[in-house]
């Protein structure tokens, strides 16, 4: 199997490894990102549109609900035309989660005006990714990273 990129490892070294959780929104490109990525201890995924293999449909599922450090975790990929997505998606889960990460878009979003707290990192392949924290009063906090993306 090939190596990820040298960008990515270098991402994975310096955010992901450290985290406490990695959550991936769904189109995953390439096998050995994703080998990489299963390394971490807490890594959770959810299917894309526009993942590499079609096969990933049989270990990955579209929607997934997980508590995580307290807190009730919505992830989806996304769906439809996407200007609508954050609406769908909350709607999707609706008040039984905290806080929802999806994709999709590609676009930054950090937002509560659909219900829970809403999360879209952007897009990696894109050069972004989000970093939420919570504190000990259970509040969210988001930070979005532009990434280095040279090898």
């Amino acid at each position: 199997m090939n190596q990820p990129p040298g960008w990515f490892l270098r991402v994975y070294e310096q955010y992901l490894q450290p985290a406490d959780a990695v959550l991936h929104c769904g189109d995953i490109t390439g096998p050995a990102t994703y080998h990489e990525l299963l390394q971490h201890p807490c890594f959770h995924a959810v299917l894309g549109n526009c993942d590499w293999d079609p096969n990933l449909g049989t270990e990955l599922i579209p929607m997934l609900r997980l508590e995580l450090f307290g807190l009730r975790i919505g992830m989806a990929h996304g769906w439809g035309s996407r200007p609508g997505v954050p609406a769908r998606v909350a709607e999707a889960f609706g008040t039984e989660v905290d806080l929802v990460c999806f994709g999709h878009t590609h676009n930054r979003f950090w937002s509560d005006e659909f219900g829970p707290m809403l999360c879209n990192p952007g897009s990696v392949a894109e050069g972004s990714m989000a970093l939420v924290t919570i504190d000990a009063d259970r509040e969210l906090a988001c930070t979005f990273v532009d990434l280095d993306m040279k090898s």
